[in-house]
């Protein structure tokens, strides 16, 4: 169920400052914004790359700067801590084998009018669609 009571005016800044960064690293040293990419080549410590580095602290960062204005929202999880480790392995696995993750297919890759991104997009969407339906309505884990 959605909570649209939770999307505010900072839901919508907040994709705009996602756009607008993803934007800014292609424009200005033609890079995508691929967070699974730039976190493997950071984790890998191989040909890393000072934006790399300011990219990934940037991601930390922001979310505390973010916390002087406003109070964060509270997170409750509500899946089992195995469950949540598996997915986390499962998602590591798909953007090794999609070539990327939903932010360089879905924001960078659908922007720069890409078909293999379209097809990585429409891959993630109908995989995650499948895959909650399977968890809540089949097998009750969620």
């Amino acid at each position: 169920m959605i909570d649209w009571q939770s999307f505010t005016p900072i839901s919508l800044v907040g994709g705009l400052v996602i756009g607008a960064a993803a934007s800014m690293l292609l424009l200005g040293i033609g890079r995508i914004a691929g967070v699974s990419g730039i976190t493997a080549s950071v984790v890998r410590i191989k040909n890393v790359e000072a934006w790399q580095v300011l990219f990934l602290l940037g991601l930390i960062v922001s979310p505390l700067i973010y916390q002087l204005i406003a109070p964060l929202p509270t997170i409750e999880v509500t899946s089992s801590v195995p469950l949540l480790i598996i997915a986390g392995l499962l998602v590591g696995v798909g953007t090794q084998l999609g070539s990327g993750c939903t932010s360089g297919h879905g924001i960078c890759g659908l922007a720069r009018f890409s078909k293999r991104s379209l097809i990585a997009v429409i891959t993630f969407m109908a995989t995650g669609i499948i895959t909650v339906t399977l968890f809540q309505q089949v097998f009750r884990l969620i």
